[in-house]
């Protein structure tokens, strides 16, 4: 496993622990099962959220560095170059679905 994947796991796990960690907290200060699970949606929308950007922008470093070498090497490729620096653009717009439901 490479230095950048390994740091990417340990980032994941903990943010997963801080969120359980705030979930437990909650639980044992909220006495009304209703306040206890008002914090749900905000919070599981802002990681959908934030996961799908990260994910975004770690895949559209190498797809970006991919479409300008072939770019340099063919000009003519340009319609495929913004389309597959598109595709992981559109991931964002789909981690931001939850934020609207």
């Amino acid at each position: 496993m490479n230095r950048k994947t390994a740091f990417g796991l340990r980032v994941l796990t903990a943010l997963g622990g801080v969120a359980l960690l705030a979930q437990s907290v909650l639980a044992a200060e909220t006495t009304d099962a209703a306040t206890a699970s008002d914090w749900g949606k905000p919070v599981g929308a802002g990681i959908a959220l934030g996961l799908a950007g990260l994910g975004a922008g770690i895949s559209q470093a190498g797809v970006g560095s991919a479409a300008v070498g072939m770019l340099a090497e063919d000009a003519g490729r340009f319609g495929h170059a913004i389309i597959f620096t598109a595709l992981p653009e559109s991931i964002v717009i789909l981690g931001a679905l939850p934020l609207f439901l």
